[in-house]
């Protein structure tokens, strides 16, 4: 395996993995409801951003070793938007950091606005990746599986969309959940080599 495909599977896991035991360990934050985005957020705001920074360059590297020039385009494209979204990041609310009201403020920054269009790209290319995987691989057991992951991170994706707009308890989780499939499903593609 190519150094390149390293990367980008080290870009893919690393992110989950300091998403996950940051949110756990961060004081006043719950992630079955605040959004992985809300962890550049504060004092320790640094270590998700670096998460947003570094993985998506790790992500995007990894793409230069894809042969499928539209599934090359694609996970470029979504290790650039994880890059955004750590350059960009969302205003304080819904009660994080600690001592922010409860709720989304009407007015927003200019870096919030930028924020949500990156995320929105994020969470468009976490299905479209893998779909495009169908058409791109050869192997049928990685067509197949691609096309699982890329239905349930699609209604994922949705529902977590509904789920913020609700304001819901859950959205977080479901956010999670979706990140989890998408960026999963990345690096083993990147570490099985099977592109």
């Amino acid at each position: 395996m190519t150094l390149l495909l390293w990367s980008g599977a080290a870009g893919a896991w690393l992110f989950i993995v300091v998403f996950l035991a940051d949110g756990l360990t961060r004081p006043g934050y719950h992630p079955a409801r605040q959004p992985v985005s809300a962890l550049a957020l504060g004092s320790r705001g640094w270590v998700q951003t670096t998460n947003f920074v570094v993985c998506g360059l790790l992500v995007t590297a990894g793409a230069f070793a894809l042969p499928h020039p539209f599934l090359a385009v694609a996970v470029g494209a979504l290790g650039l938007a994880l890059v955004a979204s750590g350059v960009f990041r969302m205003d304080p609310m819904r009660g994080y950091p600690p001592g922010t009201p409860d709720g989304t403020p009407q007015d927003q920054s200019r870096a919030h606005r930028l924020h949500d269009r990156a995320g929105a790209v994020v969470f468009l290319l976490l299905p479209l990746t893998p779909l495009i995987a169908v058409f791109a691989l050869d192997d049928p057991l990685w067509r197949w599986g691609s096309g699982i992951v890329a239905a349930a991170a699609a209604v994922a994706s949705g529902s977590f969309g509904a789920l913020w707009e609700k304001d819901s308890p859950y959205a977080g989780l479901v956010q999670r959940v979706t990140i989890i499939l998408g960026l999963a499903w990345l690096g083993a593609l990147f570490a099985l080599g099977t592109v």
